[in-house]
């Protein structure tokens, strides 16, 4: 008797995937990996040393930072030189600049028949409820770009939101002067791209529900 197939629709339930697959890269666990195991490789913007650093910093474990392989500041996973079963991303493709780039780049790495497991924040329970849904045709636009634009740094400085999910489930998005802060914030984000010269900003660059994650 075959055996069922376990249903990964939370991110706890996608442990499981180190003992489905035989090998398994995970892009961005920080101090947080989705999954574990001796068959489990990590690609993250920074090393181990700079995370445990950052983990530190934030008041999380740096203890839990896994041993990162491959390091790239803007996601470009080039440098990763072997193939894998499966591809795991929990919270990462929302930061990429070309998101075609992303897939392409993933595919490369997968075996035949490998698998992509992705966990997305939906933006209407999230910090990005008041940006627009990206669209097919930013997506489209954006194809080459390794550094996100100053719109969309202003959006993520300016417009974001509160992270409370179960506020967002209540129909409850709004702090007490969100409005009024949002040219001040504007302001302090085009002060953050033109200090970094060119240079790399991590912002949400994608917006999805998961209707619009499937159509895009």
């Amino acid at each position: 008797m075959s055996r069922e197939k376990p249903i990964l629709d939370t991110r706890p339930s996608f442990a499981v995937i180190s003992k489905l697959e035989d090998s398994v890269l995970e892009i961005g666990p920080f101090n947080n990996p989705t999954v574990r195991g001796s068959n489990v490789e990590y690609f993250d913007v920074m090393t181990t040393e700079q995370l445990v650093a950052r983990a530190k910093e934030v008041g999380y474990d740096p203890a839990s930072v896994p041993e990162i392989s491959y390091v790239s500041d803007d996601g470009n996973l080039e440098m990763v030189n072997r193939k894998y079963s499966a591809v795991v991303s929990c919270h990462c493709i929302e930061h990429q600049p070309d998101l075609i780039r992303h897939f392409n780049q993933v595919e490369r790495l997968l075996k035949p028949k490998g698998k992509y497991y992705l966990i997305v924040p939906d933006k209407r329970y999230c910090f990005d409820h008041f940006i627009d849904t990206s669209s097919v045709d930013s997506v489209l636009t954006s194809k080459g770009q390794t550094r996100h634009p100053l719109i969309k740094v202003i959006e993520h400085r300016a417009l974001t939101t509160h992270n409370d999910a179960a506020r967002h489930w209540a129909n409850d998005h709004i702090d007490h002067g969100y409005v009024q802060a949002i040219p001040v914030k504007a302001q302090m984000a085009i002060e953050e791209f033109n200090r970094a010269n060119g240079g790399y900003v991590d912002v949400h660059r994608w917006q999805f529900t998961p209707e619009s994650l499937r159509t895009s």
